[in-house]
């Protein structure tokens, strides 16, 4: 399979995992053609900086978007247009109507988009949606997400204007998944400079609640750190994780019920591998799309929401 990866910057996330593929030949595309040559001679991959090509060449068979989020929507669709499957960095878009726009061209196509929600690969998370699903411990009716992190990423800002949408997009998904939209949201910030900031955020529904907490403001020995809380009506899941560089996770699982507590063993946790495989195993016809625009869309509208409670409308 021929991939165009569309960005340097967190395409190499991507390209970190490709490269550890025999199965594909990946093109990475960038704007400045010697960070291109640079980022792309990192993981032996070719390099252009002409982003026509990845849509006009018929030898690409996916285009793989790691680009700013305003170009999200629009290059899925340029890409769907071109007859491409498609694999798009979350969110899916910044502005929910184009975000509905891409599904409805998704659904009209015989060609995949997948979405990068690869907190739904992490197995801790798994977890929850599996106990959510089958009613393991009853009605789940408080859900508490957490993450705290130093800046691991250079030149990254991790401030308010930037948090909602690329940091908490994913405990929005967890939320929707599994509790729905919530009939109130509320939120403090605080602000350290532009780059490093703190977000709380409460959200009420009928008969449960949900937290989800951000911060940037830790220093690096700190790392980044997270996990969840999930109280449901016979127990609880207790999840924590730790994240270095590689962006891999080491996490534990905890079950606690009247008969005690329980460590529930996890599979290794790499999400973007697994994220990626699971796109590869679709395009083989051995699965069915699990990350498909459709599938994201009420996530996306409640991180919209939250991006408006902490800086107003965009």
């Amino acid at each position: 399979m021929k991939i165009a990866l569309l960005g340097t910057g967190f395409g190499q996330a991507h390209a970190a995992v490709y490269a550890a593929r025999g199965d594909v030949d990946v093109v990475m595309f960038g704007r400045d053609a010697d960070r291109t040559a640079e980022v792309a001679d990192q993981f032996g991959f070719a390099s252009s900086t002409d982003m026509d090509a990845a849509f006009e060449d018929d030898s690409f068979d996916l285009v793989d978007i790691c680009l700013p989020i305003r170009l999200h929507a629009p290059y899925v669709l340029r890409a769907l247009a071109a007859g491409r499957h498609v694999l798009v960095e979350l969110p899916l878009a910044d502005d929910l109507d184009d975000a509905k726009r891409v599904a409805e061209a998704a659904a009209r196509s015989d060609k995949h988009v997948f979405v990068d929600m690869f907190e739904r690969f992490i197995p801790a998370n798994q977890a929850l949606f599996a106990a959510v699903r089958g009613n393991t411990y009853g009605r789940l009716e408080q859900l508490t997400l957490w993450n705290l992190t130093a800046h691991l990423w250079p030149g990254a800002s991790l401030g308010l204007k930037v948090l909602p949408l690329e940091a908490m997009h994913s405990d929005m998904d967890i939320i929707t998944r599994t509790l729905g939209l919530p009939q109130d949201l509320m939120v403090t910030t605080v602000a350290r400079d532009e780059d490093s900031g703190a977000i709380d955020a409460t959200f009420q529904f009928d008969g449960a609640a949900a937290r989800s907490s951000m911060s940037s403001l830790m220093p690096e020995a700190w790392g980044a750190r997270g996990g969840y809380t999930a109280s449901f009506e016979h127990g609880v899941l207790d999840a924590s994780s730790t994240m270095g560089f590689d962006g891999k996770l080491a996490g534990t699982l905890t079950a606690y019920t009247p008969d005690g507590a329980r460590r529930l063993e996890l599979p290794p946790a790499d999400q973007y591998t697994a994220m990626i495989s699971h796109v590869m195993d679709v395009l083989a016809g051995k699965d069915e799309n699990r990350i498909a625009p459709d599938s994201v869309l009420d996530a996306l509208q409640l991180t919209l929401d939250l991006d408006q409670k902490v800086n107003g409308p965009r």
